[in-house]
C-alpha cells in the first residue's frame, strides 16, 4: 500500500486497478480494510482502528483515495465532497481525439442498476442526474491522447460514460466501447490530483497520485510531459 499523505485526521492511498474501496458482495478484502490493518501495525494499536470511507473510485480505476482517520473529519469530508467543494483532477487515457483540444461536458446521465452501467443522455429524463466535467488534451502519442479531466459532479461512472458519448472511450475499458481490454484488467483512468481545505487544520492540501508504475503507456506520457516543462 502506497500512502500519498497522512496526518491525525486523513490519510491518502494510492489506489491500484483492481482494489475494491470498500466491501461488497466479492467478498474480496476493500483497501479500507488494508489501510485499517497498516494503521494498526504502523501504531500497535490493540483495539479497532476507525477509518471513514469519505468517497469511491471504481475497482478499474487507479488513484488517489482519500481515508478520514476520525469521525470529525469523516462528517466535514462527507459535507465538503457532497458540496463540491473538493476539486478531484483526473488522467485518462483515449484512442480518439475528442472534438476540441479543451472543453466542458454536460449530460443527463441515467443509472441501469442491474447493467451497472449509465447511459449519457443530451436533455434531461426521468431519474436521470446532471453530469459535468471539463477536459484538455495534455499530450498525445501515436495512437492515443491524455486527457486531464476536472471533474465537477460525482455521477455513477461519469467520466467513462460521458466520454464514451463523444466516441472517447477509456483504453480497457470494455463496458463502455473500448475494443480490448488491458493486460491488467484495469482501465486507463487514474484519479491523479486532489485539492481540498483540511477538514480540522483548515490548510490548503494539494495531494498527487504518481500514475502506476506499471503502466507503460502512463509512464510515457509522464516523461513526455517532463520533457514540455
Amino acid at each position: 500500500m502506497k500512502v500519498l499523505y497522512e496526518d491525525n485526521h486523513i490519510i491518502a492511498v494510492n489506489k491500484t486497478g483492481s482494489e475494491i474501496v470498500q466491501g461488497d458482495k466479492t467478498g474480496d478484502s476493500p483497501l479500507s480494510e488494508t489501510v485499517k490493518q497498516w494503521l494498526k501495525a504502523k501504531y500497535n494499536k490493540p483495539g479497532n482502528v476507525f477509518i471513514g470511507v469519505t468517497h469511491r473510485l471504481d475497482r478499474p480505476v487507479s488513484g488517489l483515495v482519500l481515508f478520514a482517520k476520525t469521525s470529525k473529519a469523516l462528517i466535514r469530508l462527507n459535507k465538503m465532497f457532497r458540496d463540491g467543494e473538493v476539486e478531484k483532477t483526473y488522467w485518462a487515457i483515449v484512442k480518439n481525439r475528442p472534438p476540441q483540444e479543451a472543453g466542458e461536458l454536460i449530460h443527463y446521465l441515467v443509472r441501469n442498476e442491474k447493467q451497472n452501467k449509465s447511459y449519457a443522455c443530451d436533455t434531461e429524463k426521468p431519474d436521470s442526474k446532471k453530469a459535468v466535467l471539463s477536459y484538455k488534451v495534455l499530450a498525445h502519442s501515436e495512437h492515443y491522447y491524455l486527457l486531464e479531466i476536472d471533474l465537477k459532479t460525482g455521477r455513477h461512472h461519469q467520466i467513462r460514460c460521458q466520454l464514451a458519448q463523444i466516441a472517447c472511450p477509456i483504453k480497457g475499458d470494455l463496458k463502455y466501447g473500448f475494443d480490448r481490454s488491458n493486460p491488467d484488467g484495469g482501465i486507463s483512468l487514474h484519479a491523479r490530483k486532489v485539492r481540498l481545505v483540511h477538514p480540522v487544520s483548515k490548510e490548503e492540501l494539494l495531494l498527487t497520485a504518481p500514475v502506476p508504475e506499471n503502466d507503460r503507456l502512463f509512464q510515457y506520457f509522464v516523461e513526455l510531459l517532463n520533457e514540455k516543462e
